[in-house]
């Protein structure tokens, strides 16, 4: 079964003095603060960490909007972005609400699909 959820990335920024801290605060995330991505919607969440304090992260939700808003209402949220907000440069806010999100440009398996779909379509009389 195919579902059709949005690809969303993300960038911040964290503070190179904090870089091993910030790694090992996600060698073992809670386990309450899990359960609460994946309840809230956040599916396939994964972070990417360069040397430069450059964090990328990447999920895929049905509506990330709606994932946003349910995650912000979660207890566990609200200590979580205040125990890593330390760890950030140049926040508007909490870390959650102070992610820049990327516009997708390319994606594999759409382009794919789209000369898929032309070629079965030339060849249908």
């Amino acid at each position: 079964m195919t579902t059709d959820r949005t690809r969303v990335c993300f960038i911040l920024q964290v503070r190179p003095d904090r870089l091993d801290e910030y790694r090992e605060r996600h060698e073992a995330v809670w386990p309450e603060m899990l359960e609460a991505l994946s309840a809230t919607g956040w599916h396939n969440y994964s972070l990417f960490l360069d040397d430069d304090g450059l964090l990328i992260g990447y999920l895929e939700t049905d509506d990330f909007a709606a994932a946003q808003t349910a995650m912000s209402q979660t207890e566990v949220n609200a200590r979580w972005q205040a125990e890593m907000a330390p760890y950030f440069v140049e926040l508007q806010g909490r870390p959650d609400e102070s992610m820049r999100t990327l516009p997708l440009v390319f994606q594999l398996e759409t382009q794919l699909a789209a000369l898929t779909d032309t070629s079965d379509r030339k060849t249908t009389p």
